[in-house]
């Protein structure tokens, strides 16, 4: 198996993370995992949302920084995943401009602060190949879920501040997050994509459904050169035979 760099990409509780660590232990490698619990700026940006709320505010005054945060985030993780070999991201900075891009139009940004938010994550992008060993990930699997699944899927997870039920306006902003990242799917080019149907597929909980999504991966990184056909053949007979 060649040196190897997976990205994951979808909405919130598309199964990203689960599926990075289902890959992870398939292929012997590093999971790298995006913090959630330890986002100073998170308290800051929701106040900015009720400023905007009770007219105080015409944008939420955190947005871009909350934005820079995490974009901050992801360079540093992905640099560290590509300086060593075999790893797996549940997020990359590769799908980080969908969140800026959507805050912007819905007036929760300045046109400046999007226009300087490209400009930074263009100048990070080209980087990247000095910094790491690779210029990009080797395969980016999208995760596609609709919003049914995503809801469901959500309110398994059960963050409180993630549930419509306490939030409504959430209801808007999942249905507009997946329009989002179908517009991303479209048009993104820094490596092979190959999209798995998160509504067909319970890897998470259903072991041949489990199998055949690692079939598509593993013959996905057959096709970018990252896995030979004969490493692919002994892990389905593994998994088959187990």
């Amino acid at each position: 198996m060649s040196h190897i760099l997976l990205t994951c990409a979808g909405v919130i509780s598309a199964g990203k993370s689960t599926l990075t660590q289902i890959l992870a232990d398939e292929l012997g490698t590093k999971p790298f995992f995006e913090p959630v619990d330890d986002n100073p700026v998170l308290p800051l940006f929701y106040r900015g949302n009720q400023l905007v709320e009770e007219g105080k505010a015409q944008t939420n005054p955190y947005t871009f920084l909350l934005q820079v945060y995490f974009l901050n985030r992801r360079f540093a993780m992905i640099k560290k995943a590509m300086q060593e070999d075999n790893n797996i991201l549940d997020r990359s900075i590769y799908e980080d401009s969908i969140f800026m891009k959507m805050n912007t139009d819905q007036g929760h940004a300045t046109q400046e602060e999007w226009e300087i938010y490209q400009s930074l994550l263009k100048n990070m992008l080209e980087e990247l190949p000095y910094a790491a060993h690779k210029k990009s990930p080797d395969l980016m699997i999208f995760v596609d879920v609709n919003l049914e699944t995503m809801l469901a899927r959500v309110k398994k997870r059960g963050r409180p501040f993630e549930q419509v039920e306490n939030d409504p306006s959430l209801l808007s902003y999942y249905k507009t997050l997946i329009e989002y990242y179908a517009q991303w799917q479209k048009t993104y080019n820094a490596s092979a994509l190959l999209t798995i149907d998160g509504n067909k597929y319970d890897f998470a909980g259903n072991a041949d459904d489990r199998n055949s999504v690692l079939d598509q991966i593993e013959s996905a990184m057959v096709d970018v050169g990252t896995l030979s056909p004969g490493k692919f053949e002994e892990l389905k007979e593994k998994r088959y035979n187990k």
